[in-house]
């Protein structure tokens, strides 16, 4: 796998995926979090995981977020 297949390479996000990915819930664009390695959908309230560079975009797999 090359480092432009990647969705994160230690702390950086492959932007032409981001731009490409979008709430499963809301169908609504997602902001990375690159702190917490997540993909947030602030509509849905929830945060998708991404785990060794692959967002798991999988409702069940979402950390809901507090107000």
């Amino acid at each position: 796998m090359t480092d432009e297949s990647k969705v994160a390479t230690g702390r950086h996000a492959d932007p032409r995926l981001l731009e490409i990915l979008v709430c499963p819930v809301t169908q609504w664009p997602l902001r990375y979090d690159e702190a917490r390695q997540e993909l947030v959908s602030e509509q849905a309230k929830l945060a998708y995981p991404i785990r060794d560079g692959i967002p798991i975009m999988l409702v069940e797999e979402a950390r809901e977020l507090d107000d």
